[in-house]
């Protein structure tokens, strides 16, 4: 009786084998067939009937490929999908404690978020939770560029005491590392901007701290042109502020975070009103 019980059992997993490897080769011919929006959710679908059965099989490291593999597939044909099954991806991949691996696919969710269904909020969310499972597995310089991410994002949205703990957060740990130490001056930089939007006596003591932390910032740009931004802003000289701007961005081309940053503490300068939203 046990012995027919085994010889079904290996029949049955056998069968279930069989079908998963038919599931991967189907998948694969969709992926190849040119009609890409109708193939890429059907090898999507095939890959995940493939992670199902290697799931039965107990097989958890080729489920959670599969899972991975399925929502590849389905990133531009079905974003919504392709975050189901990467999710699913992840559960597995923690629960084994691969938490690096499962970090990676938290930024691929992040950017499917960004890019595809534009929601910054749970973009946010999954760039945190990656920079949990980095900083857990002593992957510093991993778990700083999700918490980048957050940050920039955070004060877009004007969450900006969130964007402000960050970028001093990561500033301390890369302003004595000889390889990084040139980008904590950024950081200490847009921390500042942070600070400004909200109060501009915040600004004036955030700096002062930056500057004794990391003496090196001072003979910075970043700083001379905080200096000079406070100055004006004091003043309530819009001319001066403008001129400031413009002179650093001739050197050093401002990108569109710093360029908004930058328009939200002009605006706050009387007589600027909303103004021509320029900076130039």
């Amino acid at each position: 009786f046990i012995l027919q019980n085994l010889i079904s059992f290996e029949k049955r997993n056998t069968r279930i084998e069989e079908a998963c490897e038919m599931y991967t080769r189907a998948a694969n011919m969709f992926k190849m067939a040119k009609n890409w929006s109708v193939s890429s959710s059907a090898a999507g679908n095939a890959f995940c009937q493939a992670a199902k059965l290697h799931m039965q099989l107990q097989s958890k490291h080729d489920s959670a490929t599969s899972f991975v593999d399925a929502g590849n597939a389905y990133k531009k044909a079905d974003p919504q999908e392709a975050i189901n099954c990467l999710n699913a991806a992840i559960d597995i991949y923690t629960d084994m404690g691969r938490f690096t691996i499962a970090a990676k696919h938290h930024i691929t969710i992040a950017e499917i978020y960004e890019t595809e269904l534009v929601d910054i909020e749970k973009a946010i969310a999954h760039y945190e939770q990656s920079a949990d499972y980095y900083k857990g597995e002593e992957s510093n310089s991993s778990a700083n560029k999700c918490l980048l991410k957050v940050a920039a994002y955070a004060a877009q949205l004007e969450q900006y005491q969130k964007a402000i703990e960050i970028y001093e957060q990561v500033g301390a740990n890369t302003m004595d590392n000889p390889l990084l130490k040139y980008s904590a001056k950024d950081y200490f930089f847009k921390a500042a901007l942070c600070h400004f939007i909200v109060d501009e006596l915040n600004a004036k003591l955030a700096l002062e701290k930056y500057e004794e932390m990391f003496p090196a910032f001072t003979d910075s740009r970043e700083c001379k042109l905080l200096k000079k931004l406070l100055e004006a802003h004091e003043e309530q000289n819009s001319e001066a502020y403008t001129e400031a701007v413009k002179e650093f961005d001739s050197i050093s081309r401002l990108d569109q975070w710093l360029t908004t940053m930058l328009l939200r503490i002009k605006k706050s300068i009387q007589g600027d009103g909303e103004g021509d939203g320029d900076l130039k």
